[in-house]
């Protein structure tokens, strides 16, 4: 089921202050029924009664949650007028917008939709526009289960907010895979690459799909794992989008209160196993969607994320592999070369051993090299540190459409680019029979430490990542960084 939600147009009966950002309404819908409802007036304003207001009821109809209540989404005004949230008092004339709205729009570079009458197209199905202001009909799905409680098979995904979702959830009660899922506890030693940035992902899969073509046997089967520190809704990404298209990922899934995906999980952990035991995957990559977010403090950035996805995977009996995020141009310091938040993901927030792909750049970006492999050294205290050769890479990068990061393309920044390939191909090294810890048990402790040695890669040609050298665990020699700030 694609995620939805159940618009209801109502008109307010009474409205209070619960406190101070929250009002409790009772309305009642066009059906005559009355339920109560929340608003959050720093979204949509205070509200009066006698308003017309739409109200999102879908955890409301299936019996979901705690609130027990309708959420308001917006007040309606007729000829489409609407005062800008937080703003009530502001109602503009002829359907103009508020000045604060015109500059949200202005400054996003678009226009703010106005419906006449009111009317509101459904979520997730824009072919259905009501008219004159009725309301669009409930989901089929949600109707048919109407009074269903928490063992409905539905998730609830941007909880609470005026637009939370309903969505299958592949881990719910009702799931067909819910027996599954609540005896699995390991992904077999499956590799999952973790990534910072959304836009490794496209590279990932390009190396890997290199790689495999190389060595001339099938293609292995990856999905995408989208966690819920960036963009909530997976069709934001166009890089998604593209890869489903093109068939090289196989599946996606949507962790936490991310949606949208091919399934919907309620976590980290329960989208891992869901990978790999209900879509099959051969090799998973785990990360954000796009719109990163950092703050150019040590602890204020989504991508801090990655670590715990390490350690989720590592509980799992899982191969951790980490992508760094590397950049020859970045013009902020701190992400140039190594990125600070690599050094913070994965030296300070996973407790679990991962297996690192440290590039090895050659020729114009060999100096860059030299600064990277010095960088991430010390994270070999705690992780396996793999120098990964870059040669073929650089040829498939250029044939993969929509590379960008940060505005910046492979021909701009090919070492961001290089460096999540070599993930790519340090994970499709491991899932290859003999290429690593498949089929791990899951150890105990926070720390599986840095003595299990890659150096059960078999030898491969030069594309075949070798472990640090000169020490006996094949980490690198150093102690922990800290990071710039």
């Amino acid at each position: 089921m694609v995620p939805a939600i159940e618009w209801a147009r109502a008109v307010i009966v009474s409205a209070r202050e619960a406190h101070p950002g929250l009002q409790e309404l009772t309305c009642r819908l066009d059906d005559g029924r009355v339920v109560p409802a929340i608003a959050y007036t720093a979204l949509i304003g205070r509200l009066s009664p006698g308003q017309a207001v739409w109200l999102n009821t879908t955890a409301l109809t299936l019996g979901l949650g705690t609130g027990g209540a309708a959420l308001a989404i917006s007040p309606i005004h007729q000829n489409g007028d609407r005062p800008l949230s937080g703003n009530s008092q502001q109602t503009p004339s002829q359907g103009a917008p508020p000045a604060a709205a015109a500059a949200l729009a202005t400054h996003a570079g678009g226009a703010l939709a106005i419906h006449q009458n009111g009317d509101r197209p459904l979520s997730g199905n824009s072919q259905q526009t009501p008219s004159q202001g009725a309301p669009p009909a409930a989901p089929a799905a949600l109707e048919t289960h109407a009074g269903a409680r928490e063992d409905s098979g539905f998730l609830v995904k941007a909880r609470y907010t005026p637009l939370q979702v309903a969505a299958r959830g592949v881990d719910s009660p009702h799931s067909e895979h819910h027996d599954l899922l609540r005896r699995t506890e390991s992904l077999d030693g499956m590799p999952v690459v973790v990534a910072d940035l959304h836009s490794s992902l496209p590279a990932i899969c390009a190396a890997i799909r290199r790689d495999a073509a190389a060595a001339g046997g099938a293609q292995p089967r990856l999905v995408y794992v989208m966690t819920d520190g960036a963009a909530l809704p997976i069709a934001f990404s166009k890089t998604v989008a593209q890869l489903a298209r093109d068939a090289v990922i196989a599946a996606t899934i949507t962790a936490g209160q991310a949606f949208g995906g091919d399934f919907e999980a309620v976590s980290v952990h329960s989208a891992l196993l869901a990978a790999r035991h209900v879509a099959g995957a051969e090799i998973a990559i785990c990360c954000q969607g796009p719109g990163n977010l950092g703050s150019d403090t040590r602890w204020g950035f989504s991508g801090v994320a990655a670590g715990d996805a390490v350690n989720a995977i590592s509980v799992l009996g899982g191969q951790p592999v980490g992508c760094l995020r590397v950049s020859a141009v970045d013009p902020r310091p701190r992400h140039r070369g190594l990125s600070h938040h690599s050094l913070t993901a994965y030296g300070r927030v996973a407790l679990a051993a991962a297996d690192l792909a440290v590039p090895v750049f050659e020729g114009p970006l060999a100096t860059l090299g030299h600064v990277v492999e010095a960088a991430a050294a010390p994270l070999g205290e705690r992780h396996r540190l793999h120098r990964v050769p870059l040669d073929g890479l650089a040829e498939a990068l250029a044939l993969t459409p929509g590379l960008s990061t940060m505005g910046r393309t492979f021909a701009d920044d090919p070492a961001a680019f290089l460096a999540a390939a070599a993930a790519g191909r340090l994970a499709f090294k491991l899932a290859r029979p003999g290429g690593g810890r498949r089929g791990a048990t899951r150890q105990s402790g926070a720390s599986h430490g840095a003595k299990d040695s890659t150096s059960q890669i078999p030898p491969e040609p030069t594309s075949t990542p070798t472990a640090w050298p000169n020490r006996p665990d094949n980490s690198a020699p150093g102690e922990h960084s800290q990071g710039p700030s």
